[in-house]
């Protein structure tokens, strides 16, 4: 346990991740669902990126990070956008259901990619059930889109929104689906009054991936 607490708080500060807004307690929670999707075999342990979107944080605010943790550093820090129905400046309402036109919380591991009416888009699947898990049937994925721009923000005072879908700025879009695809996890904090609870946040199983992963389990 203080092994883990210690790795994940140097990752977090020689990542620069303090200067950047992303609680440490959102950062250690995406952690540790990380290391259980490993022991339970959902992500192969040589992989080390992990994105997480903080959708506590205002959508006219860089709110999705892309981290190396083998390197202990951020590959991506930018826009995203929530769904229609969650909210309009801040992310307030969350939904699991077809047609809802809401963000979904939770842990997902990214699949393929295939090009779609907004060009490179990437699949991703829900592994928190009664959060996420009708994310594939829902079509929600990641990709580009105009309204998650800073041009947008300026005019209309925060970012436009999806049908769901984490949607980012064209410009980089294709950049971070490239880096995320086939297999990596990506972790969608709520705000802390929305209820949330899940499995993957069980600390046991991922203190035993983490003893695996640097060598502490063999004494």
């Amino acid at each position: 346990m203080a092994a883990f607490e210690q790795h994940m708080m140097r990752t977090y500060v020689q990542a620069g991740l303090v200067n950047t807004g992303l609680p440490v307690l959102v950062f250690r929670k995406a952690m540790v669902g990380y290391y259980h999707l490993q022991q339970e075999g959902a992500v192969k342990s040589r992989q080390s990126l992990l994105t997480i979107i903080d959708f506590s944080r205002a959508s006219n605010q860089k709110r999705l990070w892309v981290i190396d943790l083998a390197k202990s550093r951020v590959v991506f820090h930018t826009l995203v956008a929530h769904g229609k129905n969650t909210g309009e400046q801040y992310a307030q309402t969350f939904s699991n259901r077809e047609g809802s036109e809401m963000s979904s919380l939770g842990f997902y591991v990214t699949a393929n990619t295939y090009q779609g009416k907004h060009g490179l888009s990437l699949k991703l699947r829900g592994l928190d059930p009664g959060y996420n898990t009708n994310a594939a049937s829902r079509a929600v994925v990641v990709h580009g889109a105009d309204y998650v721009s800073e041009s947008f923000i300026r005019q209309h005072g925060r970012l436009g929104r999806s049908q769901g879908c984490p949607a980012l700025p064209v410009g980089q879009s294709s950049a971070i689906i490239n880096t995320i695809k086939s297999g990596t996890v990506i972790f969608a904090n709520g705000p802390t009054e929305v209820a949330y609870e899940s499995d993957w946040l069980s600390l046991d199983p991922a203190l035993l991936a983490f003893a695996r992963s640097t060598g502490l389990d063999n004494g």
